[in-house]
């Protein structure tokens, strides 16, 4: 069975890697601010669906093939740098598109396709850019195996440690959404607006190059 003090290392290595800005807090922030709170939770969601994924392949040794085969490793890792770049670039492309219509952003911010805002495609988003990042598994190969003591059910240990991650996740996303709704007045300015999509366009971009790039 797995101690306390395991669980408390595992929560202390797992928050700090949650609390640390980067794609995911650009992706929520981003989503919040336009006012889609349901989209906003869905990102969360399907982000945390993707976590719970990793932490039970991992429990059942299958990230272990992706570390092994440099193939397929390869494989997810263009895969994933291609669909972060693609997404990056059609945020930073909004930005393009909507100071051209200066004179329409006003009325462009406050009236985002539908589409856009469900929690749904919310959903799909979080998780395909969780799962089709191959650090999260490897992160996961590497630390999981660490903290499941010998003897123990590794898929049951494996979900009930992602499930800690989750939580947090879960929590510190809380306090995102609950940010970026403060200040959505602000950040729904067109001007404000641009800057918000120019900085999450280029983090989500730049992280699809880094994995591209990446060994």
């Amino acid at each position: 069975m797995i101690t306390a003090s395991a669980l408390g290392s595992f929560a202390l290595i797992v928050g700090l890697l949650t609390l640390t800005p980067g794609l995911d807090t650009a992706l929520i922030l981003r989503t919040a601010a336009l006012g889609h709170r349901s989209c906003a939770w869905g990102v969360v969601l399907g982000i945390q669906t993707g976590t719970l994924a990793w932490g039970v392949f991992s429990s059942l040794g299958i990230t272990a093939v992706l570390t092994a085969s440099h193939l397929a490793y390869t494989l997810l890792r263009w895969a994933g740098a291609v669909y972060l770049v693609w997404m990056g670039s059609r945020i930073l492309a909004s930005t393009v598109r909507r100071r051209a219509r200066a004179d329409l952003a006003q009325d462009d911010a406050a009236h985002e396709p539908a589409a856009d805002g469900s929690f749904g495609s919310g959903w799909r988003r979080g998780a395909l850019t969780n799962l089709l990042n191959p650090k999260v598994g490897a992160f996961y190969m590497a630390v999981l195996p660490q903290f499941i003591p010998a003897g123990a059910p590794h898929v049951t240990t494996g979900t009930l440690l992602a499930g800690m991650h989750i939580l947090l996740g879960l929590l510190w996303s809380g306090v995102l959404i609950a940010f970026a709704r403060v200040l959505r007045g602000t950040l729904r300015r067109p001007s404000a607006r641009r800057t918000l999509d120019r900085i999450s366009g280029t983090v989500i971009a730049g992280f699809g190059v880094h994995v591209a790039l990446g060994d």
